[in-house]
Parts: C-alpha cells; structure tokens; sequence
C-alpha cells in the first residue's frame, strides 16, 4: 500500500503538528498507510509537548517533487559483467534496448554496454583468443551435450580443416588449445594425448564409449555443439565476457533519489536514451530509459492547517493532494481531482480533527487527545483568541474528559513553554512562526511570537526594523511585520519594515503608528492583523 503523507505548514506550530499526527494516527486506523511528517524544525512548545506526551517528533520532509524511484522504470534490468557477449546481445536485442548495465557478482555497477558496442564486437572481434568460462561457450554453441571437469576456458582456437597428418605436421597444439574438429577419427585421440584445453566438436556428432572413457580418463572438456565448423569458428569469441569489450570509458548514472526535473535537463543535454540507476551504495537497481519518465507515481500528500501552496512543501505541484483539513481562509490552491476538503470555521484544526475522529467512530488513546487539546489551546490562547467558537470550547471540554488535564494549569503552562527566545537569533525568532501571504502579485508576510513581557524585544527594537527591513528588500514583501502576542494581557505589539508604516496605518485606522505600537486586544494573526492588510491592497 502506497505511503501518504500528512504534514502542515512550513513554518509549523503545536496546531499543525498535533494536527498532523492525530489525523495520521486516525487515517491508518480506518485502512490507509500515513505517516505524519514536518517541513521545518518544530518550535519549543511543540517539543515540550511531544515530550511531555512521549509522543516521536514526526520525521522531516524535504520536499514531494518526483523522484526516479517513483518511475516504472526497468528494474533489475542488468547482467553480469562475466556473462558472455553472446547472451547479453540476445537480452538488449530480446528487450529492445539500446544498452544495459553490467554488474558484478555483488550487483554492484561496474559499466555500461551498449549494442552498438556490442555490434562492433561481433563484425570486428578477436578471434585469437578465449577468456571465458564453459558456460558460456556451452550456451553461445547451444551444446546439448558436454564433458565438464574445468570451468575456466583460456585458450587459443585452433580450426581442425586438414587432414589428421597434414595437421600434426603442421599445427602445433598444446594445453592452452581449444581445438575445433568435425571428424573426430585420430584427431580426437591426438588432442586427449596434448592434453588440449577444451574439444568442440562440430556437426552433433557422436562419441563412442570408447572415447568418452578417454576423456574421463584424462579429464580433458568435451563439446558436442549442433553447428558446424563455420558457425562455431564465427561465434565462438563471444562467449568471451562481456566486460572485454572496448567500451565508452565514462558513463552517466543517476540515483532513485534523483528528482526528474534533474534527470531530464541532463538527458535533454546529453541526448542518451537510456541510464543506470545506482543506488548511493554501488548497487544497480535497474535501466531507466527516457521514454520510461512519462510513466511514474505521484507522491500523496495530505495537507493539515493549510491550504496554501506558499506555505506548503516544496514540490506540491509534483504531488497528488488527496485531502485537506484546515480552518484558514482558502488560498491558492488547485487539485487535478475531486478530493475531500473539511475547511471549518473555528480556532483549531484540531477541532475539525476531533470530529472526524465522531465520524469515523475511532477512540482517542490518551496520548492522542492530549495533543490535540494542546493544538486547540495553543492556537486559541485558552480560549482566548476572537478565533474561538463554541465548537472549540465543546471539543477542549470533551478531550479534557479523556486527559484529565486541568485546562487552564495546563494551558498557563503550554504557552509559557515556548516564549522563551533565549539563545536565537533575531533572524530565528521572526521565522519561528512566519507566514506568507498573496493578495495578487503582492507579497506580505507576518510573524508571531509570544511573550509574557515585551521588554527583551523592546531592547533589541533597532535590530528587528533591520533585520525586517533585509527580509522585505530580498524577497520583495511589500509588509513584513512582526506581532508580539501577550499571552498575559491578550495583546500585541507590532513591529515592522519601514515601507509598510503607511499600509498599517490605513489596515489599523491609525494615524502614527510606531515600532513597537501595542494593539490592544489583538491577538489573532488569521483573523485581526492579516484580513485588515489584504483590505488595503485589494482597495
């Protein structure tokens, strides 16, 4: 069953990433095989959370673009260095290949060979000499019958097209010969006795008793091929290994992890049709061939607590969204098919995640539900936020029934566990929880932070104004601001780049409004700082 994976927004918060696991925990219960992932690293209260809940932090997920190891490539498609010529020239022309990879005895790639390579072989190959094993001759002979007693066959062919006196006057042959002959009167006797490499007799012919005693007697390799003395003399050298071909020194290999968009803007450059696929290891996993690329799986995804492309993994427009569960305003967003989309009107996509859990008639382990209960207040502020609705506040009573945790000791407690900003740069504390948002071809972006005193950040007030200022200039925001949220007095100082003082002004219906300007009262990103600025520009 093909992986799905669950995951939130990029920058993610305790919401998105309990959300992520609950709605995985319950999607693998009713058949389906998720796995909850994240895009970025989590922040301190959602550590103190997972930690306080012994619950894993969800494994990374770089990206969904597709990779060589989602294209029905040829797998397995490679053979044996020491297999003969003549068996690999039968696979490439019997899989009408233009080319195979070779391997060793461990799989491990060790070249590529191509037919035209192998073509030249056979209209230009090297009689003179035998290398190989009596396998392969066996099979390029197609031999129905034989006498093993050494596999290894290194030698030099001598054609037996005189007769029996002529030839010992004028051949000389020895153990290193391979010895080719029709009529086996005297000269089979004459090769036994010079203790020859290897008998091929030619034509089917057959041994009397007699002489097959004398072969066993002497362990002398006997042949018994059905083709004559033309056909053997002509094929015979490609029993010879195929790593003895003169072939390209360097060939191109890509590797499962590969992403296509790669592949193709190199195979577009090089022009080849065909490439080894080798592991990180060595190993050759298959042939990929260029025509091979229009057939490949998308990877599925599940978003959670966003329905926004910029928020979301790179590549999503390479993968195949399947679900969505969110509670923000619907962004830019666009599926190949029909899916299931639960978008709600309350604080919490863990809210909607509890539901689903009714629906579905699925019990919330303990753990579980005290996950979910931190995402709903963590993204409500106990209930705090104007966000809140009453289905929050019903489900936070239901799964506090479950957890036994006392909502508001628990609630004081999660949130003092991830305002600290100790030891992070200003840099980090803005991208702690940072969103973009598009309202056109304009780009805003805001960040949020919670704090129990405004003070350590009022010190450093300069230092963000710069560090806002450098984030809008090289990325083009035309607002990028900074809410401080106090999670004691449920309110908000802001802070932002200088060019977006006159846009704030007319969001907050303020005349001067200066770095560091508390907004009383405000507390939601999603509902009281982003709406007003996205008014301004759509006027």
């Amino acid at each position: 069953m093909r992986k799905i994976y669950v995951f939130g927004h990029r920058r993610p918060d305790t919401d998105a990433v309990c959300g992520a696991i609950s709605l995985s925990y319950l999607k693998n219960k009713i058949g389906l095989n998720t796995e909850p992932r994240i895009l970025s690293e989590i922040n301190a209260e959602t550590e103190y959370v997972l930690k306080k809940f012994k619950i894993s932090v969800p494994k990374y997920l770089n990206d969904t673009k597709t990779q060589l190891k989602d294209i029905n490539y040829h797998r397995d498609y490679f053979v044996n260095e020491n297999d003969s010529i003549f068996s690999v020239y039968n696979f490439i022309q019997t899989n009408e290949l233009t080319g195979i990879p070779l391997v060793n005895d461990n799989n491990h790639f060790t070249g590529y060979v191509s037919l035209r390579e192998i073509t030249k072989e056979l209209t230009s190959n090297n009689h003179c000499k035998l290398n190989t094993t009596l396998k392969n001759i066996i099979v390029t002979l197609n031999a129905k019958e034989s006498y093993n007693f050494e596999n290894n066959v290194i030698g030099n062919p001598v054609l037996v097209s005189v007769p029996f006196r002529l030839f010992i006057k004028t051949t000389d042959i020895n153990e290193t010969s391979v010895v080719i002959l029709t009529n086996t009167e005297y000269i089979l006797d004459y090769a036994i006795e010079k203790k020859v490499k290897l008998i091929i007799i030619t034509d089917g012919k057959k041994l009397n008793k007699e002489q097959i005693n004398l072969i066993k007697k002497h362990n002398i390799n006997v042949i018994i091929t059905p083709y004559d003395v033309f056909k053997v003399s002509r094929i015979l050298a490609l029993s010879n290994p195929t790593k003895t071909i003169k072939r390209i020194s360097e060939t191109i290999c890509f590797e499962p992890l590969d992403y296509l968009s790669d592949f193709l803007e190199t195979s577009n450059k090089l022009k080849h049709t065909n490439y080894p696929i080798v592991n990180g290891r060595g190993v050759c996993e298959g042939l990929l061939r260029v025509t091979d690329t229009n057939n490949f799986i998308k990877k599925q995804v599940i978003l959670v607590d966003h329905n926004d492309p910029a928020q979301s993994v790179d590549g999503l427009n390479e993968a195949e969204i399947i679900e969505i569960v969110d509670h923000h305003n619907i962004g830019n967003i666009n599926t190949t098919n029909p899916i299931n989309f639960r978008n709600m009107l309350v604080g919490s996509v863990n809210t909607i995640i509890y539901n689903m859990f009714l629906e579905q008639k699925v019990s919330i382990p303990t753990n579980i539900a005290s996950i979910m209960l931190s995402g709903i207040l963590s993204d409500t502020l106990l209930l705090a936020s104007p966000t809140t609705t009453d289905e929050d506040r019903k489900v936070v009573e239901a799964l506090a029934k479950i957890t036994k945790l006392n909502i508001k000791e628990y609630g004081l407690e999660l949130l003092k566990s991830g305002v600290s900003i100790e030891g992070l740069s200003i840099n980090e504390v803005i991208n702690k929880d940072f969103k973009n948002y598009m309202i056109g071809e304009i780009k805003i972006g805001v960040a949020q932070v919670f704090t129990t005193s405004f003070k350590e950040y009022q010190e450093k007030l300069s230092e963000y104004v710069n560090e806002l200022n450098q984030i809008s200039n090289n990325a083009n925001y035309r607002v990028v601001c900074l809410l401080i949220t106090d999670i004691i007095n449920n309110s908000s100082h802001v802070i932002f780049n200088d060019s977006a003082k006159k846009y704030l002004e007319d969001a907050f219906n303020i005349n001067d409004i200066y770095q560091g300007y508390l907004l009383g009262e405000v507390v939601s990103r999603k509902q009281q700082i982003v709406p007003l600025i996205m008014q301004v520009f759509e006027k």
